[in-house]
């Protein structure tokens, strides 16, 4: 499986009061789809999969397969701080229909390179599916050197993709190809999208993010498989505002949600509690941001 382009990690919708809304978690997969994205993320950190009941991990991802239908891959988030854990929901992943699985380093105090190793490997063993290795520290706590992520590509077969979201993303990206010189390794910047530019140009295959405007990364990226680097330059330096402001800690995904909201795809933007909303300051700045980009001369294309 040829991991490139843009996977955009879904969210997951709730209903104001916090439930499940099937509804609206369809309509963000035709969203994502229509915008012409070569795959899907379901159950990523972004899809507030911390939050979920068991029951709502499975029922989740099998509606955004389903509803999918085989018109892209899906690769299901199944990190879980043991191995057994992750392996079991790796293969309820793939009893689903997941194309693939992303799998972080697991949560352990002094946890160490050969533990991670191992952690990959016996994933590797027990299911048949590629693995997208995900380097988030922030969320993991632990930092995987280039040399780690190379030595996991040469050992692991599956895993020779990269979710890189461990800035300086360009830099790193570069470390990780020299070092796994001779082993094909497929890197995804993640980072909602704010380094894509310098990270294809450091040797990424493409982006795997939330953005709420996939159509911006689509588009960049058709630009660049063509060559035409200025282009892909040109339509990311006049959005990078947007993927700057949506990327805000802590509160970025209450701002995807109500832009996803905005655009017809979500009828709530409501987040699972400890997260909450936007304040009216936000809001406001959301707009102010959202006019300026679309309103550039040779971005009428995006939709709001």
């Amino acid at each position: 499986m040829a991991f490139e382009g843009v996977y955009s990690i879904i969210p997951t919708a709730f209903t104001d009061s916090g439930d499940l809304d099937e509804a609206s978690q369809r309509r963000v997969v035709d969203l994502f789809i229509d915008k012409g994205v070569n795959g899907l993320t379901a159950l990523g950190v972004t899809g507030e999969v911390a939050r979920l009941e068991e029951p709502e991990r499975a029922r989740v991802l099998q509606i955004v397969v389903q509803h999918a239908a085989g018109r892209v891959p899906v690769v299901a988030g199944t990190s879980a701080d043991g191995t057994r854990t992750c392996i079991s929901y790796s293969r309820q992943a793939k009893d689903l229909g997941a194309a693939a699985v992303m799998v972080s380093p697991p949560r352990m105090a002094k946890l160490n390179s050969a533990a991670v190793i191992n952690h990959y490997k016996a994933l590797a063993d027990a299911v048949d599916l590629p693995i997208v290795v995900q380097d988030y520290p922030p969320i993991t706590g632990f930092s995987m050197e280039p040399a780690l992520l190379a030595k996991i590509a040469k050992e692991i077969p599956a895993a020779r993709t990269i979710k890189l979201e461990d800035p300086p993303t360009p830099f790193k990206t570069a470390r990780i190809l020299d070092a796994s010189a001779g082993t094909p390794v497929q890197i995804f910047g993640g980072l909602g999208g704010v380094f894509l530019l310098e990270e294809l140009l450091s040797g990424a295959t493409g982006a795997m993010t939330g953005f709420a405007f996939p159509e911006i990364l689509v588009r960049i990226m058709a630009h660049w498989r063509a060559g035409e680097i200025d282009a892909a330059a040109d339509v990311f330096y006049r959005a990078v505002p947007l993927m700057r402001f949506e990327f805000q800690e802590g509160i970025g995904m209450a701002i995807r949600k109500t832009v996803l909201q905005r655009r017809g795809a979500l009828a709530s933007a409501a987040t699972r509690a400890p997260a909450g909303g936007l304040d009216a300051a936000t809001r406001q700045a959301l707009e102010r941001v959202l006019v300026w980009v679309t309103s550039q001369k040779g971005m009428e294309w995006i939709s709001v």
